[in-house]
């Protein structure tokens, strides 16, 4: 990595490097006279002003987050890479008659992510796939259908059955890109993630790895294989595991609690109700939006909260990529305001609503693991007495709303199916052994980490690859 975009382990870091706590200090807030340059984007003259606060330690309990806005204004630009003359050129490689106007347009409606870089507008490089979500709004680009063949069948599994379980085996594998300079005796981390044992999977095996991996205890909050070995470019695992989806209907006048629960069922507790900032915050906004979604239902009602959180987020929020969650503000607060957001954005937003609601509820995330695609994903999990701990899929259930599919959009609260490989039980949980450098991702682990001579890789720096090897029914 270029020097201006290092971490630096505890040994080397520098007074301007920012930590994975520091993330946590996002809401602190800028001073004034820095935020507005960074909205302005004028980002270059906003670090160095920051550095130069740094440097002079006068508000040393803006420190924190100082730092992380650092790391987050160096980031931004490799994130929000394509020019608005790029973004109307891929566009008019399909539709040659859209206009600037026409892009203006999708950016009013939300459909379209932006920021300034350096004053000029600036989009992710994902922006043309989420267009494609909307055809009726994009009629000149191709917008291709998807074939919800299998996964309509799957679900009719498990209404019939009463559940559905795989037993499924993926290799997963990161490397670091030609950019990364690695030397014979280049210290080199990496962690890659695992099936953790869970309530709807367990009988996890590692089948094969690179050698010297060490497998983390199987309910660790961000399960992985870690490594710590010098010259290496690149990393593997293939494991195998089996999910067991148990069918709840909630919609039912009285549901029944789900079974078959394969893996272990943590009992609710405190942090499955409280804030977790800077992005699982009880602010005004999402306090005042509770009041009105909840209003008419007993505060005992945890089914009927949550159903209603679900339907809010469901009903109102729209599909759009994100860049890293790194660079995200306020992630509930936000997507409440913007009723937009991706996988794991719907699913922080349903968790705040649901803890103001008096629900407990906690993040679940890993892989969609379906036959023909494999990848990152996040939903969400809340609890009911007598029912136990059920599933939320709002991502899923946004796009079946889309698609005007009531049915499909009702079975993604209460179930997920066995597509999944979930490594993941806490949003900001630490990996284990920790990474003691700023992570690629913070918050979350679906595709890997690597530390390089003590310097964090984004993703901009490596190139990961998950393959499903092979999916069995099982029982």
């Amino acid at each position: 990595p270029r020097h201006d975009e290092k971490t630096g382990s505890k040994d080397e870091m520098g007074e301007f490097d920012a930590t994975n706590e520091d993330i946590r200090h996002l809401d602190d807030g800028l001073p004034a006279e820095i935020a507005r340059l960074k909205d302005a984007g004028e980002l270059a003259h906003a670090v160095r002003l920051i550095e130069d606060e740094l440097a002079a330690g006068t508000r040393p309990e803006l420190a924190a987050c100082l730092r992380a806005e650092r790391a987050r204004m160096l980031r931004a630009p490799r994130d929000f890479c394509v020019t608005r003359e790029q973004a109307l050129a891929q566009i008019r490689a399909e539709w040659p008659d859209f206009g600037e106007g026409d892009l203006d347009a999708l950016i009013d409606r939300g459909r379209i992510d932006w920021r300034l870089v350096e004053g000029e507008q600036r989009f992710l490089a994902s922006f043309l796939d989420a267009l494609r979500k909307y055809p009726e709004e994009v009629p000149g680009l191709s917008c291709p259908a998807p074939d919800r063949t299998e996964q309509l069948a799957t679900i009719d599994e498990m209404r019939e059955r009463g559940h559905a379980a795989r037993r499924v085996r993926i290799r997963a594998s990161i490397e670091a890109g030609e950019g990364v300079e690695i030397g014979a005796d280049t210290p080199v981390r990496c962690w890659l993630p695992l099936p953790a044992a869970c309530p709807q999977q367990a009988d996890m095996r590692v089948v094969d790895a690179t050698p010297g991996g060490i497998a983390a205890a199987e309910d660790a909050p961000q399960r992985t294989m870690y490594w710590e070995r010098e010259g290496t470019r690149g990393f593997y695992v293939e494991y195998e595991y089996t999910i067991c989806a148990p069918y709840a209907d909630l919609w039912a006048d009285a549901p029944a609690a789900p079974a078959p629960r394969v893996g272990m069922a943590p009992a609710p507790c405190l942090a499955d109700l409280r804030e977790d900032r800077p992005h699982v915050a009880f602010t005004p906004y999402l306090r005042a939006l509770a009041d009105r979604i909840f209003a008419g239902l007993g505060e005992g009602d945890a089914l009927g909260r949550a159903r209603a959180a679900y339907d809010y987020v469901t009903k109102n929020v729209d599909y759009r990529f994100q860049p890293a969650y790194v660079l995200l503000d306020g992630i509930a607060d936000n997507c409440a305001k913007s009723l937009r957001g991706d996988c794991g954005v719907f699913a922080l937003t349903f968790i705040t609503l649901c803890r103001l609601g008096g629900v407990p509820a906690r993040w679940q995330s890993g892989l969609y693991a379906a036959p023909d695609h494999v990848g990152p994903h996040d939903w969400a999990m809340f609890y009911v007495g007598g029912l136990g701990w059920l599933w939320v899929d709002c991502s899923f259930g946004s796009a079946a709303r889309r698609d005007g599919d009531e049915a499909r959009r009702r079975f993604y609260f209460g179930n997920l199916g066995p597509w999944r490989m979930v490594a993941n039980a806490q949003f900001e949980g630490n990996l284990a052994p920790a990474c003691d450098v700023l992570r690629n991702d913070p918050f979350d682990n679906q595709v890997g980490e690597m530390v390089v001579g003590g310097h964090g890789l984004t993703s901009h720096d490596f190139a990961w690859k998950v393959e499903l090897v092979s999916m069995e029914p099982a029982e």
